[in-house]
């Protein structure tokens, strides 16, 4: 072949069985929030609950949410 000395050829492969280590679930992928006193979700994100319950001012609710599927958990 033409101008393909020295490349390297790569393959990959996508697994379907739901048992591949680097997949996640996206219904388990939960955000954590702040709901502010005014009503507002406070713009920014947190790590995790711990994190949101460290910023939250009193009066405040930490909150998660699913962004998938908008669910409470």
């Amino acid at each position: 072949m033409v101008g393909t000395e020295g490349a390297e050829m790569t393959t990959s492969t996508v697994s379907t069985s739901g048992t591949d280590a680097g997949w996640v679930d996206p219904r388990e992928q939960i955000v954590v929030g702040v709901l502010m006193a005014n009503g507002r979700l406070a713009p920014r994100e947190f790590r995790d609950r711990g994190e949101a319950e460290a910023w939250a001012q009193p009066g405040e609710e930490v909150v998660e949410w699913n962004l998938v599927c908008e669910c409470d958990r």
